[in-house]
Protein backbone atom coordinates (compact mmCIF):
# COMPACT_ATOMS: atom_id res chain seq x y z
CA UNK A 1 0.00 0.00 0.00
CA UNK A 2 1.58 3.60 -0.65
CA UNK A 3 1.77 6.51 1.02
CA UNK A 4 -0.88 9.27 1.58
CA UNK A 5 -0.50 12.64 0.77
CA UNK A 6 -3.03 15.65 2.34
CA UNK A 7 -3.41 17.66 -0.95
CA UNK A 8 -5.01 21.24 -0.17
CA UNK A 9 -5.37 22.19 -3.20
CA UNK A 10 -8.35 19.17 -3.24
CA UNK A 11 -10.28 21.34 -1.04
CA UNK A 12 -13.71 22.02 -1.63
CA UNK A 13 -15.01 25.75 -1.94
CA UNK A 14 -16.78 26.97 0.65
CA UNK A 15 -20.33 27.55 -0.39
CA UNK A 16 -21.87 29.36 2.40
CA UNK A 17 -18.78 31.80 1.55
CA UNK A 18 -19.86 32.36 -1.77
CA UNK A 19 -23.32 32.70 -1.25
CA UNK A 20 -22.90 34.79 1.38
CA UNK A 21 -20.54 37.13 -1.27
CA UNK A 22 -23.55 37.81 -3.43
CA UNK A 23 -25.76 37.73 -1.32
CA UNK A 24 -24.69 39.36 2.19
CA UNK A 25 -27.97 39.04 4.15
CA UNK A 26 -28.91 36.18 6.01
CA UNK A 27 -31.51 33.79 4.61
CA UNK A 28 -33.25 31.33 5.94
CA UNK A 29 -32.49 27.55 6.11
CA UNK A 30 -33.30 26.22 2.57
CA UNK A 31 -35.97 23.57 3.42
CA UNK A 32 -38.39 24.01 1.00
CA UNK A 33 -38.52 23.73 -2.55
CA UNK A 34 -38.22 27.58 -3.36
CA UNK A 35 -35.66 27.71 -1.04
CA UNK A 36 -33.70 25.23 -2.21
CA UNK A 37 -34.34 26.99 -5.26
CA UNK A 38 -33.13 30.25 -4.03
CA UNK A 39 -29.85 29.11 -2.69
CA UNK A 40 -28.75 27.17 -5.84
CA UNK A 41 -29.71 30.50 -8.04
CA UNK A 42 -27.38 31.84 -5.27
CA UNK A 43 -24.69 29.25 -5.69
CA UNK A 44 -24.66 29.41 -9.25
CA UNK A 45 -24.76 33.27 -10.01
CA UNK A 46 -21.96 33.64 -6.97
CA UNK A 47 -19.73 30.66 -8.63
CA UNK A 48 -19.72 32.41 -11.84
CA UNK A 49 -19.00 35.19 -10.56
CA UNK A 50 -16.05 33.91 -8.53
CA UNK A 51 -15.06 32.17 -11.67
CA UNK A 52 -15.32 35.63 -13.67
CA UNK A 53 -12.91 37.51 -10.78
CA UNK A 54 -15.80 39.59 -10.26
CA UNK A 55 -16.13 38.33 -6.97
CA UNK A 56 -14.03 37.34 -4.05
CA UNK A 57 -15.58 35.24 -1.43
CA UNK A 58 -13.98 35.93 2.22
CA UNK A 59 -11.63 32.80 3.27
CA UNK A 60 -10.96 31.58 -0.28
CA UNK A 61 -8.84 31.48 -2.71
CA UNK A 62 -9.29 33.35 -6.04
CA UNK A 63 -10.81 31.19 -8.57
CA UNK A 64 -7.11 30.83 -10.52
CA UNK A 65 -5.60 29.45 -7.60
CA UNK A 66 -8.34 27.27 -6.88
CA UNK A 67 -8.15 25.69 -10.31
CA UNK A 68 -4.23 25.51 -9.78
CA UNK A 69 -4.83 23.19 -6.66
CA UNK A 70 -6.76 21.29 -9.02
CA UNK A 71 -4.66 20.88 -12.19
CA UNK A 72 -1.73 20.80 -9.30
CA UNK A 73 -2.88 17.83 -8.01
CA UNK A 74 -3.34 15.94 -11.56
CA UNK A 75 -0.20 16.83 -12.68
CA UNK A 76 1.34 15.57 -9.86
CA UNK A 77 -0.40 12.23 -10.54
CA UNK A 78 0.40 12.37 -14.31
CA UNK A 79 4.29 13.33 -13.27
CA UNK A 80 5.05 10.76 -10.32
CA UNK A 81 2.61 7.38 -10.49
CA UNK A 82 2.11 4.96 -12.53
CA UNK A 83 -0.72 2.28 -12.44
CA UNK A 84 -4.29 3.72 -10.07
CA UNK A 85 -4.45 6.25 -7.85
CA UNK A 86 -7.35 7.10 -5.75
CA UNK A 87 -8.11 10.90 -4.97
CA UNK A 88 -10.79 11.23 -2.54
CA UNK A 89 -12.47 15.14 -2.68
CA UNK A 90 -15.62 16.92 -2.92
CA UNK A 91 -17.72 17.66 -6.43
CA UNK A 92 -16.26 21.43 -6.98
CA UNK A 93 -12.66 20.10 -6.91
CA UNK A 94 -14.08 16.82 -8.92
CA UNK A 95 -15.93 19.08 -11.53
CA UNK A 96 -13.11 21.35 -12.01
CA UNK A 97 -10.62 18.06 -13.08
CA UNK A 98 -13.13 17.33 -15.43
CA UNK A 99 -13.92 20.35 -16.86
CA UNK A 100 -10.22 21.18 -16.93
CA UNK A 101 -9.26 17.92 -19.02
CA UNK A 102 -12.22 17.83 -21.23
CA UNK A 103 -11.13 21.53 -22.47
CA UNK A 104 -14.37 22.49 -21.28
CA UNK A 105 -15.50 26.76 -20.18
CA UNK A 106 -14.65 27.08 -16.47
CA UNK A 107 -18.67 27.62 -15.82
CA UNK A 108 -19.10 24.09 -17.52
CA UNK A 109 -17.86 22.63 -13.98
CA UNK A 110 -20.65 24.55 -12.00
CA UNK A 111 -23.29 22.37 -13.55
CA UNK A 112 -20.79 19.03 -13.47
CA UNK A 113 -20.58 20.47 -9.94
CA UNK A 114 -24.45 20.38 -9.22
CA UNK A 115 -25.17 16.99 -10.61
CA UNK A 116 -22.53 14.97 -8.64
CA UNK A 117 -23.96 12.77 -6.44
CA UNK A 118 -23.03 12.04 -3.27
CA UNK A 119 -20.00 8.80 -3.11
CA UNK A 120 -19.93 9.30 -6.87
CA UNK A 121 -16.91 7.69 -8.73
CA UNK A 122 -14.74 9.64 -11.90
CA UNK A 123 -12.73 7.86 -13.23
CA UNK A 124 -9.17 9.38 -15.16
CA UNK A 125 -6.42 7.35 -17.71
CA UNK A 126 -3.08 9.30 -17.62
CA UNK A 127 0.00 8.93 -19.22
CA UNK A 128 2.80 11.40 -18.56
CA UNK A 129 1.24 13.79 -21.68
CA UNK A 130 -1.63 14.06 -20.62
CA UNK A 131 -5.08 12.94 -18.87
CA UNK A 132 -8.25 11.35 -20.32
CA UNK A 133 -11.67 11.23 -18.54
CA UNK A 134 -13.06 7.78 -18.34
CA UNK A 135 -16.19 7.74 -16.45
CA UNK A 136 -18.43 10.81 -14.85
CA UNK A 137 -20.53 10.43 -12.08
CA UNK A 138 -21.07 6.74 -11.49
CA UNK A 139 -21.98 4.48 -8.48
CA UNK A 140 -21.28 1.40 -9.42
CA UNK A 141 -20.78 0.41 -4.85
CA UNK A 142 -24.84 1.46 -4.98
CA UNK A 143 -26.31 -0.76 -7.95
CA UNK A 144 -28.45 -3.10 -6.29
CA UNK A 145 -31.81 -2.60 -6.14
CA UNK A 146 -31.44 -2.63 -2.51
CA UNK A 147 -29.45 0.60 -2.17
CA UNK A 148 -31.38 2.60 -5.01
CA UNK A 149 -32.61 4.99 -1.79
CA UNK A 150 -28.91 5.84 -1.12
CA UNK A 151 -28.28 7.72 -4.18
CA UNK A 152 -28.55 11.59 -3.04
CA UNK A 153 -27.23 14.86 -4.46
CA UNK A 154 -24.74 17.25 -2.11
Amino acid sequence: MGAHILWPGLNEYDSHAVIAAIHPQPLPKPDTPELYRQHFRLLRDGLAAWMDGRLQPVGMPSYVDFRAGVVGALDHVREHYEGNVLIVSSGGPIATAVAHILDAPAATSIELNLRIRNTAVTEFAFNPKRHHLVTYNTLPHLDAAAFRDWVTYA
